[in-house]
């Protein structure tokens, strides 16, 4: 059994220009165990405690970050061992503004990387797609768990894919991303601002809030809920989200153990593809004013092919660009660099000056 409690931290953060590693500095004492008490039952010693917000989505990736270290590390597999620590983030209690409006980038890992400066938690668990290209300073991102599926789902009650709806039906989407490249292939359709939860964001659907909404696929398999995508959105019509369907899991940078626990889950396809993509929206400097999306992986030769996008809001301008490579980590850092370059090149200063 896995004790859970709920905390909220309150503390600045110094940032650090890095996007999976963070330097190895010692800056504040390390706490190794915490006390988890069960009714009726004798004080256990947690030997790791695990940062997450308190989804159900998020709660599924702690509880397979949980099992994975409990599998591979017979210590861990003790009852109490691990506990969960469920974290609100500011991303979770404003929900009436887009996220551009509330600050962004970070919102939903401030919190988080809070306590795990302080000494709350151990490690944090996130979708890499919330995760700033920068880190904290004081703390690395050593480990991805094997990427899911990285395609969006298309859920409707009316329609069985984008191209089917008529013209002025409304979809719901928070995702810039996800608007731009909609505009783009179907500028008839009208795209509103759609935040919540997996589940709450179903409900408005059914409610008859919008016609449409998309969903990463990859939170829908997590959740057990495949079933109720409609369609899904091959990468070549709607290329996702950078890091899209990647978890990362952080810890101190000055924490040995933490990192020896961590490397032994890393799944490295998913780390050099995701830092690619990290090293391609780092250049574009992206925030959440900025539809960027990417994607890289390891083709049938064994070589990185990379696609880049970057895009207006409204759709009415698109730059695209791919790269195939060999699949290492120095190279593939470069192929994202290049392609950032190359597109921010081809947009121009004006274009980023409009989206501000």
């Amino acid at each position: 059994m896995v004790s859970l409690r709920c905390t909220t931290a309150h503390h600045s953060l110094l940032g650090s220009p890095t996007c999976l590693a963070g330097p190895r500095r010692r800056a504040r004492p390390v706490v190794r165990a915490a006390v988890a008490v069960e009714a009726g039952a004798q004080a256990k010693v947690s030997l790791i405690r695990i940062g997450t917000r308190g989804s159900q989505l998020a709660l599924a990736q702690a509880n397979e970050t949980r099992d994975k270290l409990k599998a591979a590390h017979s210590e861990l597999a003790e009852e109490g061992a691990i506990e969960i620590v469920i974290i609100k983030t500011t991303g979770d209690i404003v929900l009436d503004k887009p996220l551009a409006d509330i600050g962004g980038k970070g919102l939903f890992t401030k919190e988080i990387d809070e306590a795990l400066l302080n000494g709350t938690i151990d490690i944090a668990v996130h979708s890499m797609k919330d995760v700033p290209t920068y880190l904290p300073e004081g703390t690395i991102l050593p480990c991805n768990l094997p990427r899911e599926d990285v395609r969006d789902a298309f859920i409707s009650l009316t329609a069985n894919s984008l191209g089917e709806l008529p013209a002025g039906s409304i979809i719901g989407s928070a995702s810039l991303r996800r608007q731009s490249q909609i505009l783009y292939r179907y500028p008839s359709l009208k795209v509103v601002n759609f935040r919540g939860n997996v589940q709450t964001r179903l409900r408005k659907l059914k409610e008859g809030d919008v016609h449409a909404t998309l969903l990463a696929l990859a939170g829908l398999k997590r959740l057990n809920m495949a079933e109720d995508a409609t369609s899904l959105l091959s990468v070549d019509e709607m290329l996702p989200a950078v890091a899209q369907g990647a978890i990362g899991i952080a810890c101190r940078s000055n924490d040995d153990k933490m990192m020896e626990y961590l490397s032994s889950l890393n799944h490295e396809d998913t780390r050099l593809a995701v830092a690619c993509e990290r090293e391609f929206l780092a250049v574009l400097d992206g925030n959440c004013r900025t539809p960027i999306a990417a994607y890289a992986y390891r083709d049938k030769d064994g070589n990185c092919s990379f696609r880049g996008l970057l895009a207006s809001p409204d759709g009415s301008k698109v730059y695209e660009t791919t790269r195939t490579g060999p699949y290492s980590f120095d190279d593939m850092v470069a192929m994202g660099k290049d392609a950032g370059h190359e597109l921010k090149a081809k947009a121009g200063p004006g274009f980023f000056d409009s989206l501000q």
